[in-house]
This record gives structure tokens, C-alpha cells and sequence, in this order.
């Protein structure tokens, strides 16, 4: 049986500097889920403003894919790292692999995640339990690794990527939305305990962007005119919108924002539909294609 060829992730086309070039520059990030999707895109403004990365995935092929083209694009280095965000012991490895090539972790990008549309009867424990351990156990693991391991000594910025879905109880979403309410929380109090050492640590939250895995799977069917046409900013975000984003929380211009929620999604989460009949037909056309 042939397989379907994997998405090939594509660098921005035509980037428009908001920030001085040279922002990051002599500056490292530790990006987690970097090899695709938004986290992808983050490592490239990233690099786009001369910051070296390391971005980290369990996919090993992908990681080496997605370097090479991020590289190519930008001229910085960018390290590919085996890593299972499940398992401290992987972190760790990841974590000294990174000091032993960089020499430091200035920022961290926890972006690693797992989803799908479910209904709450239809998630068995084990699917629950995975997406907790992905998003919520994984980003108290790596955070408290590269705290450990160099941020306690040296200052740094956290960013932790959660979502919109969270803040209304979205349809479908529990196990997700759970999950990204204890990042949210889990932030705050990194935040209080660890601010004393010069670590900010901040939630990003994006809300439904264009070209994305996520997309694709989850919504990119229900997407029409009316539904873009609802969001206040009449438009959907881009991949590009998030990095730039990050970028802003990581520079010296939010040097008093931490513990708190930076939601990037042009106010979609303020009116779309959160109809739970609505989105089960859709769920069940999507089984059937």
C-alpha cells in the first residue's frame, strides 16, 4: 500500500521586518514541536532575527527535513534534536545536547501537542491520559529541565503555547481544553516562583490559523465566507502572526509581561460558534469522507 507523502513545511515567503533584524542576535531557543506547523514558523522569526535554535520532536526524519529548510532560508543554525516530551530522561539528553553545541537556552518554546475532535463519550481513558501527558505533563517536564539545567542561573524567557478552546468549554475539545487550562494555570506559578531568577514565563494562545496540521484536521472543512467574515479582524491568522507574536513576548518590549495570556486570534474566540449539534455533523461528515 503506498503511503500518503508527508507535508513538506515551507518557509515565509516575503517576510516583512517589524522588529530590527538583528534583534535575537548571539541568542539561542529551545523549540519543542519545532520541526512543523506555527513552532516551525517561531523558529524561523526566530532565526529570521539571528537567534540559533534547536527544535525538538520525537520524528527524527522530520526534525533533519525541517532544519535544513530553515536553515537554507535564514543562514542561522538550527539543531535537530530527538526528544520525547513524555520522558524526562529524553529531555535531559536533549537538554545538555543543546548547552554542549549552543553554550545556552535563552528561550523556550513549548509548542509539542496532540488533538483530534472527540465527544467526551467517545474518549477512552488512555486518549485522555495521552493528551494530558503530551501538552500539560510535557510542559512542566521541559520547562522544569531547562529551568534546571541553565534558566535558574542564567534568566530566560518561557513561552507556552496553548489555544483558545479552553475559555468557553469548546465542543468536542475536553480533552485538549483541559489540558491547556493546566498550562495556563501551571504558568502562573512558574511564573511566581521562578521571576525571582529573572525567567518570565508567558501562554501565547493562537487561535484557528490557516496552513497548519491543525487545520486541516480539525476544522479546515467548516471553514466559510460567513465563518471568516464573523471574526472581528476579518480574517484568519496566519502562521507568520504567531511568530511574530512570540517574538514580541520574548523581546525587551515585554519585559513586564509574565505569568498571563497573550490570545492571537484577531477576537475569533469572542464570537464564533461554540454550537455542540453543529460541530458533531460535522464530526460525523468528516468520518464518513
Amino acid at each position: 500500500m503506498s503511503q500518503t507523502p508527508s507535508h513538506v513545511e515551507e518557509c515565509i515567503k516575503d517576510y516583512k521586518y517589524i522588529f530590527r533584524p538583528d534583534l535575537l542576535r548571539g541568542k539561542v531557543a529551545f523549540i519543542t514541536g519545532g520541526g512543523t506547523g506555527i513552532c516551525f514558523t517561531i523558529a524561523e522569526v526566530f532565526m529570521r532575527h539571528q537567534c540559533d535554535t534547536v527544535i525538538c520532536s520525537r520524528r527524527m526524519d522530520k526534525l533533519k527535513e525541517s532544519a535544513e529548510t530553515l536553515s537554507k532560508a535564514t543562514g542561522r543554525r538550527c539543531v535537530p534534536v530527538q526528544m520525547d516530551v513524555r520522558k524526562p530522561e529524553s529531555i535531559i539528553k536533549a537538554a545538555e545536547s543543546a548547552l554542549t553545541e549552543f553554550g545556552r537556552i535563552d528561550y523556550l518554546v513549548n509548542g509539542a501537542a496532540g488533538n483530534f475532535l472527540s465527544p467526551i463519550t467517545g474518549l477512552s481513558f488512555n486518549a485522555f491520559k495521552t493528551v494530558m501527558e503530551i501538552d500539560a505533563h510535557g510542559t512542566f517536564n521541559v520547562s522544569k529541565v531547562i529551568y534546571e539545567k541553565y534558566m535558574k542561573d542564567h534568566g530566560g524567557v518561557m513561552i507556552n503555547i496553548t489555544a483558545t478552546i479552553q475559555t468557553r468549554g469548546t465542543t468536542l475539545q475536553a480533552h485538549a481544553g483541559s489540558a491547556k487550562a493546566a498550562i495556563e494555570a501551571m504558568t502562573k506559578h512558574m511564573a511566581v516562583e521562578w521571576g525571582m531568577d529573572g525567567v518570565r514565563v508567558m501562554c501565547v494562545a493562537p487561535g484557528p490559523i490557516s496552513d497548519t496540521e491543525g487545520m486541516r484536521r480539525l476544522g479546515g472543512r467548516s471553514i466559510t465566507d460567513d465563518y471568516v467574515q464573523s471574526i472581528p479582524i476579518q480574517r484568519m491568522g496566519k502562521r507568520e502572526d504567531i511568530g511574530n507574536t512570540v517574538l514580541y513576548v520574548v523581546s525587551d518590549a515585554a519585559q513586564l509581561v509574565t505569568g498571563t495570556v497573550i490570545v492571537a486570534d484577531g477576537g475569533e474566540w469572542l464570537t464564533s460558534s461554540n454550537d455542540y449539534n453543529q460541530r458533531k455533523r460535522l464530526l460525523q461528515k468528516k468520518s464518513h469522507l
